[in-house]
């Protein structure tokens, strides 16, 4: 209580400024900070606090069936949440649950899961959970407060660099209650409480005799719907519903986990998958070549009816695909080396060989969407936000960029003496049929390759006829699954192949796809290796966007950034997803925003006959 005496204004002052302290003292502590049922990026969630379901879920779908895909490669752990080893598909996703679940429909707002609420102040220096006293590990043991702890803790400083770059972040984390956990933030970053949101929760005493950071084949105790049912490592992994799933009546499950079992079938060569599709072993295939989709489908199966194609559409952006350029080699610092080496990609002319030019190339990291920075000249805004940054800014950021076209010739002559005019700008010419730089050096590019990635191996074997002609000898060493992973978490390649997916909600991953202190931190996903103040800035500045106008012209920044550091040679994207399945799988009539995607198939769809 604040006494003040007549006539003393100092008095007044002094009693006002210790109100105003108070007042922020307590909503600091979240005196004024309200439980809530979801959260959003920005804005409010779309579904009310008694929504029955999620809008794209189907709540009258039939429960039964098998769901039987293919995949490349092999695993040999059953831990998919640290850099060693391989895990399969599936662990993360049918066995083991987050605090908050995601919506598909929206671009990035969470509904509670594991927990029954979520809690949090207008900065978001802290966020608050509280778990639903009926949440269970599929041993019928609860998920405890400790549990959520350890977890976090856990995967901060042991797991993936997925995990501790955002872990990084966090000031500390406490139990404020039977079933409430806080977490504090060190830094202002919005997207921190809804990371938080999703991070797996393991059982602590799941782990108390083994080592976290160590590969293992003893399957995970979770909370999800299914559990592991059968193994055959490096071939094949099968997940049973679990009948006892604590959470199969909340409205954010209603229609999801319909399938009896999920089995992912694994194959070193990825051109078998389409053949055991064929022949019947499997009941899905993402055709991901649209001349394939239109040449490659004369099966009797379809003919019969068996056998369904179906095509996907989505509202997200297309990505980044592409030969990435591994900046941690010499050859590739100058950028218009890298200029030249995009435009001795014929665009037009091998996405005519590939895909009958059905396919849009990519131009953007965030293309066919909202986020994309565009090829025209910046915008205000946008411009605004890269004029601190212009001494280090490529030709092109604010001007606009766009890679060449090709000119859908086997040969681009224009495209290509551009080229050679960069690479002797660049200190390279051909010396002896030989490109070379001044200290007679020859230009080395090794792409490196998966087993067994034929279109991407077609796609090499139609870049390098124009290379050869600019003096570069391109070798091509393909690799197995194991290998090539554990090649590109070390960065050891001159160029491979990426696919680099992009949400409508970019944040900390950010950071990790192209921050600095990611470079060099084995395990990355910085393949192209990027050192840029301008990158880290502006990430930085989509992390404290306090509106959705701001965190989209900071996106925008962003992308007219990364496009025009040319550090991938791009190809193309799909607008729609091209699945041909088993008449008996189904999806709902209405599709989420990020069409057919994890947490979208199988866990939306469902058998019938």
């Amino acid at each position: 209580m604040c006494k003040v005496t007549r006539g003393r204004s100092g008095n007044r002052i002094l009693c006002l400024a210790r109100r105003a302290l108070l007042v922020v003292a307590l909503s600091a502590s979240g005196a004024h900070a309200t439980p809530s049922h979801g959260i959003a990026m920005h804005g409010d969630p779309a579904l009310p606090p008694d929504f029955v379901s999620l809008p794209y879920a189907n709540p009258g779908a039939p429960k039964g069936g098998n769901y039987i895909a293919g995949e490349p490669g092999s695993f040999d752990s059953l831990n998919p949440w640290i850099v060693k080893g391989r895990a399969p598909y599936g662990i993360g996703a049918h066995t083991v649950e987050t605090l908050m679940g995601r919506s598909l429909d929206e671009p990035f707002t969470l509904y509670g899961l594991l927990a029954e609420s979520i809690e949090t102040d207008e900065a978001r220096s802290w966020v608050e959970f509280t778990l639903r006293p009926e949440a269970r590990f599929s041993d019928g043991s609860p998920v405890t407060v400790e549990d959520v702890i350890w977890s976090f803790q856990t995967l901060g400083t042991l797991g993936h660099p997925r995990y501790t770059g955002a872990w990084s972040k966090v000031a500390g984390i406490e139990a404020t209650g039977p079933r409430k956990i806080r977490i504090t933030f060190k830094a202002p970053d919005r997207e921190l409480a809804l990371l938080m949101g999703l991070r797996p929760v393991l059982k602590k005493a799941d782990w108390q005799d083994r080592a976290f950071d160590e590969t293992t084949l003893t399957p995970p105790i979770g909370s999800g719907p299914y559990v592991v049912d059968r193994v055959d490592p490096g071939r094949s992994i099968t997940f049973r519903r679990d009948p006892a799933y604590w959470g199969k009546d909340l409205p954010f499950n209603r229609g999801l986990h319909n399938f009896e079992t999920l089995r992912y079938e694994y194959f070193g060569d990825p051109t078998v998958i389409f053949e055991a599709f064929k022949a019947g072993d499997l009941n899905i295939w993402r055709e991901t070549n649209a001349a394939k989709w239109g040449r490659n489908y004369d099966l009797p199966a379809l003919a019969s009816g068996e056998v369904v194609k179906s095509e996907i559409g989505n509202a997200r952006p297309g990505g980044m695909t592409g030969f990435v350029m591994n900046l941690r080699r010499p050859q590739f610092q100058d950028w218009r080396v890298r200029q030249a080496l995009i435009e001795a990609f014929n665009f037009s002319f091998i996405n005519q060989t590939m895909n009958d030019g059905a396919e849009p190339r990519i131009d953007s990291y965030f293309v066919h969407s909202a986020l994309s920075g565009g090829n025209g000249p910046a915008a205000p805004g946008v411009a605004a936000l890269l004029e601190p940054y212009r001494a280090e800014l490529l030709p092109g950021t604010l001007e606009g960029w766009a890679p060449p076209p090709g000119n859908g010739q086997t040969s681009d002559r224009k495209a290509l003496r551009r080229a050679v005019a960069l690479l002797e700008e660049a200190g390279w010419s051909v010396q002896d049929g030989e490109l070379r730089n001044a200290a007679g050096q020859p230009f080395r590019l090794e792409f490196l390759l998966a087993r067994g990635a034929s279109d991407t191996a077609t796609i090499v074997e139609l870049y390098s006829a124009p290379l050869r002609q600019l003096g570069i000898i391109p070798a091509v060493t393909s690799v197995d699954s194991a290998e090539y992973l554990q090649r590109t978490n070390a960065f050891d390649f001159d160029m491979a192949w990426m696919v680099r997916p992009m949400s409508l909600s970019p944040g900390n991953e950010m950071l990790l796809y192209f921050g600095s202190e990611a470079a060099d931190q084995p395990g990355s996903r910085n393949l192209a290796g990027i050192r840029s103040a301008a990158v880290d800035g502006l990430i930085g500045q989509m992390l404290s966007a306090g509106n959705i106008g701001d965190f989209t012209a900071a996106t925008r920044a962003l992308d007219r950034v990364l496009t025009a550091g040319r550090y991938v040679v791009p190809v193309w994207y799909e607008k729609t997803s091209r699945v041909a399945h088993s008449r008996h799988l189904h999806y709902p009539a209405r599709v989420p925003l990020y069409g057919f995607w994890p947490g979208s198939v199988p866990e939306t769809w469902w058998y019938e006959d």
